[in-house]
């Protein structure tokens, strides 16, 4: 065995682990990356009474409304969320929510329960939900149905 086929095999192991090393870093700073993720609505959207489910793979959120709260809880901890209000002319109206008791559970003070009192009506909603790096967004349509 010549001398470079010897320093070879004693090199081999150690660029081996390093490439290892290098390639988990690699996987994690991707991981960390902004991500932007679309939640579909599961069935019909109704936050006046509490029945509004969107979802994305094991994530999944639900919109109720009550007495003028709105409220988000979520399967996984949010970092932060915030409803927009869409009028007719395409005008937002953001309400940040506040974390409440902990980062599953999100309200604010919102007219959405107004807009949509008369059965029947219905309003637009865009909803972001950040979660390490991530934005969770959707928009939908909630109704009334009594």
């Amino acid at each position: 065995m010549n001398k470079h086929t010897r320093l070879a095999f004693m090199v081999a192991p150690f660029l081996a682990i390093i490439g290892f090393i290098g390639a988990d870093y690699y996987e994690e700073a991707e991981a960390d990356g902004n991500k932007l993720i679309q939640l579909s609505q599961e069935g019909h959207c109704d936050i006046v009474n509490k029945n509004c489910v969107l979802s994305s793979g094991e994530f999944k959120v639900n919109i109720s409304d009550n007495a003028g709260v709105t409220e988000v809880n979520s399967t996984f901890p949010l970092d932060s969320a915030t409803l927009f209000l869409v009028d007719k002319s395409d005008n937002m109206t953001p309400y940040p929510l506040g974390m409440q008791k902990s980062p599953y559970y999100w309200r604010s003070n919102t007219p959405i329960g107004e807009l949509v009192a008369n059965k029947g009506d219905s309003y637009r909603l865009r909803l972001i939900a950040n979660i390490k790096g991530g934005q969770y967004i959707s928009e939908f349509y909630t109704q009334t149905v009594k």
